[in-house]
């Protein structure tokens, strides 16, 4: 199986793409064709730090992102990675309209799984909502990345990333 690297990418890269970078780290850590490369953001400032209520939340769960600082998206992190997820489908059409050549290693978050009926639905923004919105996006996590694993998994099968 050849090794898969994956990315995770949000606005500006201090909540959710951190908050799945985290997870999806602890999910893999017996995975040993999977790289995790990491998140970054379609809006980032480079050097921000992980918002706090992502910090306790990660750090509650044993999924510690220790020294983190933000990043943006950019060609070279895009043509690394096998795997790009984007929270939002506006967060994918801004990935596809600035790097076309990488469209078809983009995908949604939630594209592997059904939510409320819905396929492909965006992950919320917890910013500025409190700790209540961050454990509601900790949870979609919980139901969309074993699902993105195990796509990962299968992309070895009769295709070459």
């Amino acid at each position: 199986m050849s090794e898969k690297k994956v990315l995770f990418v949000c606005t500006g890269n201090t909540c959710r793409s951190p908050m799945a970078e985290g997870f999806f780290r602890k999910l893999v850590e017996e995975e040993e064709s999977v790289q995790v490369l990491g998140s970054a953001g379609v809006a980032a400032y480079p050097g921000d730090l992980i918002s706090k209520e992502t910090d306790d939340l990660l750090k509650s769960k044993g999924a510690e992102l220790a020294g983190f600082r933000s990043r943006a998206v950019d060609e070279k992190i895009l043509s690394e990675a096998t795997h790009v997820f984007a929270m939002t489908e506006s967060h994918l059409d801004m990935l596809v309209g600035s790097f076309p050549a990488y469209e078809d290693k983009c995908y949604l978050v939630c594209d592997f799984i059904e939510l409320n009926g819905e396929v492909g639905i965006d992950v919320p923004d917890p910013i500025g909502q409190g700790p209540r919105a961050y454990q509601m996006v900790a949870q979609v996590f919980g139901h969309a990345l074993p699902a993105l694993l195990e796509f990962i998994k299968q992309t070895d099968q009769g295709e070459e990333e």
